[in-house]
């Protein structure tokens, strides 16, 4: 048997407007979590970016994209993470921008077989690169 995680995700500020509920498997990498919200919010996948596990950006509590020294990476399975129901933890992604994606455990459950990652509920829209008629060249 393998764990699923059901996933509630949400741009900081927006969670009754736009979220997007996930479905991913245990053996998947954080890695791989970020990929599945890049693309379930049609956002160009080229930044960096950390999961910071106590909600807070730019914390020690946190797995790099490209870590230096000893932090930790990404490159760790769900499972190695130790998720729990209810856990909320942060996507922050694009260091510039600065986007906080908040994240919230909402089910975990035991399957039979891997699946791929997979979005089960869409709602709402975002840019990551609003048009903006007030930009001066």
């Amino acid at each position: 048997m393998r764990k699923q995680y059901s996933m509630k995700v949400y741009p900081d500020g927006k969670g009754r407007e736009v979220y997007r509920n996930i479905e991913i498997c245990g053996n998947n990498t954080l890695d791989q979590l970020c990929k599945i919200i890049m693309y379930a919010f049609d956002f160009l996948d080229e930044h960096l970016y950390e999961f910071c596990m106590d909600n807070r950006a730019y914390s020690e509590n946190a797995y790099q994209s490209c870590p230096e020294c000893d932090e930790p990476s990404t490159d760790i399975t769900l499972d190695e993470v130790g998720l729990s129901k209810g856990q909320k933890f942060t996507l922050h992604y694009d260091f510039g921008d600065d986007w906080l994606f908040r994240i919230a455990v909402t089910k975990i459950s035991e399957v039979q077989e891997e699946s791929k990652p997979r979005i089960v509920k869409s709602k709402g829209k975002i840019q990551q690169y609003p048009e903006n008629d007030d930009v001066f060249y």
